[in-house]
């Protein structure tokens, strides 16, 4: 099983090795930012690595929302940044499931993902997985709930979208993470990426806050078993930057291999 770490864009492969991570994820642009991404000149070294490379979308990124002024760039920028991230040789383009606004009926969102794939096949095709990631809070939600999820799916599925799963998103998004990888796989059959993270917040608190393993309110076994069950690679989103990462990365390994 290969165990990394969200770091710093910088230089990512310098930020693998201070950590022992197999697998590294970042931001190709400011995530708060309408911007594509630019040309790197560490490209070919990141093409030429060991380690594992995937690209985490901008958060502004909502395709779901009947907003046309945040729908319709949304779709524009996950294709020029899914093209950035293939071309470094990524494994998959992370994005949030999204939402709709208040007031407005969740189908819709589902419809407009649908229409998302159908836009990016126009203009060539998705060239690499679009990983959908699980979401922690807002009751229009399009990932959040698993009700959600399968209503979701059942839309995109068609259309080959992997999916990430965020243990701290799961939990404080009010889904057990006992068995949490059957019930997934039965929705969407597969799951591409771990987001192995503690949460600060309880239970089903709709709260986004991510906490070293351990140091927060999910049993750090259950985070374990997850991923052992998965099967798929995972990547810690916490703080405390190299050495808070290293130990999280650390336990992770040492609890798949016992």
């Amino acid at each position: 099983m290969r165990i990394g770490a969200h770091v710093e864009p910088a230089d990512p492969l310098a930020e693998a090795a201070a950590r022992g991570a197999d697998v590294v994820q970042f931001f190709l642009t400011d995530p708060q930012a309408w911007t594509d991404p630019e040309p790197r000149a560490d490209a070919d070294a990141l093409r030429a690595a060991d380690v594992d490379l995937y690209i985490h979308a901008p958060y502004r990124i909502n395709v779901a929302t009947l907003n046309n002024r945040i729908r319709i760039p949304s779709r524009k920028l996950l294709l020029s940044h899914a093209r950035a991230a293939a071309d470094l040789g990524a494994k998959g383009l992370i994005v949030h499931g999204g939402h709709v606004d208040k007031g407005h009926d969740v189908a819709t969102g589902f419809e407009n993902w649908k229409k998302t794939f159908e836009y990016a096949a126009k203009e060539g095709g998705f060239p690499l997985p679009i990983l959908v990631e699980n979401t922690a809070g807002g009751d229009n939600a399009c990932a959040r709930r698993f009700d959600a999820l399968a209503r979701l799916w059942d839309t995109i599925g068609e259309y080959g979208a992997g999916f990430c799963l965020d243990t701290c998103h799961a939990f404080a998004g009010g889904e057990e993470l006992l068995g949490i990888v059957d019930r997934v796989k039965a929705i969407t059959g597969r799951i591409d990426l771990i987001h192995a993270n503690d949460s600060r917040d309880p239970f089903d608190s709709g709260r986004d806050r991510h906490d070293n393993l351990g140091r927060g309110t999910i049993d750090p076994e259950l985070i374990v078993a997850v991923i052992r069950a998965a099967g798929a690679p995972a990547v810690v989103e916490t703080p405390g930057g190299a050495e808070g990462q290293g130990a999280d990365i650390t336990l992770l390994r040492d609890g798949l291999a016992a």
